[in-house]
C-alpha cells in the first residue's frame, strides 16, 4: 500500500492509525520511489548504504547568522524508539500521510551468525546552498537571513513541488491540509519563536541523540561538538554542494 491509498482510507472515514503503521505505510511509499542519498537509491526497509552514503566534511563554514541554528546527531545512540517523530506530529500537526523527520534503518553483520540493526535519523538539513529555494518561482520557500533557516511560506506556496524535486534529502512533501510543501523547520513557528530553546525532537529523545544550538556561539554544546580537535563530523549528500546545517558524529 502506497501513501496515496493511506490518504484514501483516512478519507473514506477509516479511524485514526498508529505513529507505527503510519511510519510503516510511510516507509512503503519510499521503498516504490526510492531515497537519493549519496547518489544511490536506497529503500528504507532496509537501508543498505545509508551509512556509506556519508562522506566527510572537509572544513566547517562560518556564515554570519546570529543564532546560527544548528543540530548534530550522533546516529550510534538513536535506538528507533520512534519519540522524535511522535513529538514533531504532535507539535507541528504533520499530518498522517506526511512528515518532518524519519529514521533509516540498515542490518549489519556482527560477525558470521548475528546481525543488528543500525539507525539514521534525517530531516531537511536546512542547507547554506538549498536548491529547494533556488527552485521555487515564488519565493515561497526562502532562507532566513537572520537565523540561517530555510522556511516555507505557505501563503506564497502554488504546489508546484519544484521544491520536493530538487531536494537532495527527499525531506520535503506536499501537505494537502494548507495546500504547501511542508518540512521541518527545527521547530521554529511551534516553539523557538515562543521561546523554546531546542526542538521538539530533541527534547523527547531518551538517548541525547540529537543535540540543537547555536553554531556560532562557542559556549554551545553544537559548536563543541562540531569543532573539537579531533572531531570527525558528516553530512549527508556533500556531493550536493548544499553545505548543510546537520552534522552526524559518533558519541
Amino acid at each position: 500500500m502506497k501513501i496515496n491509498e493511506l490518504e484514501k482510507l483516512q478519507n473514506e472515514g477509516v479511524g485514526a492509525i498508529s505513529l507505527s503503521t503510519r511510519r510503516r505505510f510511510i516507509e512503503l511509499g519510499f521503498k516504490v520511489a526510492g531515497v537519493f542519498l549519496g547518489g544511490s537509491v536506497l529503500s528504507l526497509v532496509p537501508v543498505k548504504k545509508a551509512f556509506g552514503s556519508l562522506e566527510k566534511i572537509g572544513r566547517i563554514v562560518s556564515f554570519p547568522y546570529e543564532p546560527h541554528y544548528t543540530m548534530v546527531i550522533r546516529h550510534d545512540l538513536c535506538i528507533d524508539c520512534e519519540k522524535c517523530m511522535e513529538a514533531c506530529v504532535r507539535t507541528n500537526n504533520v499530518p498522517l500521510y506526511g512528515y518532518r523527520t524519519k529514521i533509516l534503518d540498515r542490518e549489519i553483520k556482527v560477525d558470521s551468525s548475528v546481525t543488528r540493526l543500525e539507525f539514521l535519523p534525517v530531516q531537511c538539513n536546512h542547507c547554506n546552498r538549498p536548491p529547494c529555494v533556488q527552485a521555487c518561482p515564488t519565493k515561497a520557500t526562502f532562507k532566513d537571513k537572520t537565523n540561517g533557516l530555510v522556511l516555507v511560506d505557505d501563503s506564497r506556496c502554488i504546489g508546484c513541488r519544484a521544491c520536493i524535486t530538487v531536494c537532495p534529502y527527499n525531506a520535503r512533501y506536499m501537505n494537502q491540509e494548507i495546500s504547501s510543501a511542508d518540512k521541518c523547520d527545527f521547530c521554529y513557528r511551534a516553539r523557538l519563536i515562543k521561546g523554546a530553546f531546542t526542538t521538539a525532537c530533541v527534547e523527547e529523545c531518551p538517548t541525547g541523540a540529537r543535540i540543537f544550538g547555536d553554531l556560532n556561539d562557542p559556549k554551545s554544546e553544537v559548536y563543541q561538538l562540531v569543532r573539537a580537535p579531533g572531531q570527525v563530523a558528516w553530512v549527508l549528500r556533500p556531493n550536493a554542494a548544499t553545505i548543510p546545517n546537520v552534522f552526524y558524529i559518533k558519541d
